[in-house]
C-alpha cells in the first residue's frame, strides 16, 4: 500500500490526516498567525530598548514561537491542508471572531497598538510590549488549552500542552518585569 503525503501523519505512523474542520488543522492555522504577531512584536521591542532582560525575553519568544510556527505550518503541509482558509479564525473552538483594527483573534494587538509599539522607545516600549505580550499570551494559552482538549493527534495535544506551560511561565515573568518598571500588567 502506498501512502500519499497528504494521508500520512507527520510522525510517519501512516494515520490519516486530520480533517479540514478538525481542531488540529484549525489550531495549527490560527496559532501560526497568532505566533507570527508575537514574533513581530518581539523584533520591534528588541530594536526599541537596550534593556537586556527585555531583549532576552524577546529573543526567547522569537526563537520559540518561530520554531513552533514552522512546525505547525509543516504539519499543515504534510496533512495536505492549506496554510490559510476562508473559514473564520477560531471557528474550530466554536468562537465567532470579528477582526477589529487589524486584530484577527483575541489577544492579538491592533494596528493602532502595533504602531504605538513601533513609535515607543526605552521603558515606554518595554512596558507597552510587556502589557501587549501578556494579553497575547493569555489568549494564546486559552487557544492551546482548547487544542489540548479537542485535538485528535498527540502531536497537537503535546505541543499545545507545552505552549500552555511556556506562556503561563512567561506571563509570570512579564508580570514581575512590569512591577520592576512601576507598571501594572
Amino acid at each position: 500500500m502506498v501512502v500519499r503525503p497528504s494521508e500520512a501523519s507527520p510522525s510517519g505512523a501512516g494515520a490519516p490526516a486530520p480533517a479540514e474542520s478538525s481542531a488540529d488543522v484549525g489550531f495549527a492555522r490560527d496559532m501560526s498567525v497568532h505566533h507570527q504577531q508575537a514574533v513581530e512584536m518581539s523584533f520591534v521591542v528588541r530594536d526599541r530598548t537596550a534593556d537586556e532582560s527585555v531583549r532576552r525575553l524577546a529573543y526567547d519568544i522569537i526563537n520559540t514561537q518561530a520554531n513552533q510556527r514552522g512546525m505547525m505550518l509543516g504539519w499543515l503541509e504534510s496533512w495536505g491542508r492549506p496554510k490559510s482558509s476562508e473559514r473564520p479564525p477560531m471557528e474550530w473552538m466554536g468562537h465567532s471572531v470579528t477582526a477589529k483594527d487589524g486584530s484577527l483573534m483575541p489577544g492579538m494587538a491592533t494596528d493602532t497598538e502595533m504602531a504605538g509599539l513601533r513609535a515607543a522607545k526605552g521603558v515606554d516600549a518595554e512596558v507597552l510590549f510587556l502589557r501587549l505580550m501578556t494579553v497575547h499570551h493569555r489568549a494564546g494559552a486559552d487557544m492551546a488549552r482548547a487544542a489540548q482538549a479537542e485535538a485528535g493527534t498527540d502531536l497537537v495535544r503535546n505541543l499545545a500542552a507545552g505552549m500552555v506551560w511556556g506562556q503561563e511561565s512567561e506571563i509570570s515573568l512579564m508580570t514581575g518585569m512590569l512591577k520592576d518598571r512601576g507598571a501594572r500588567p
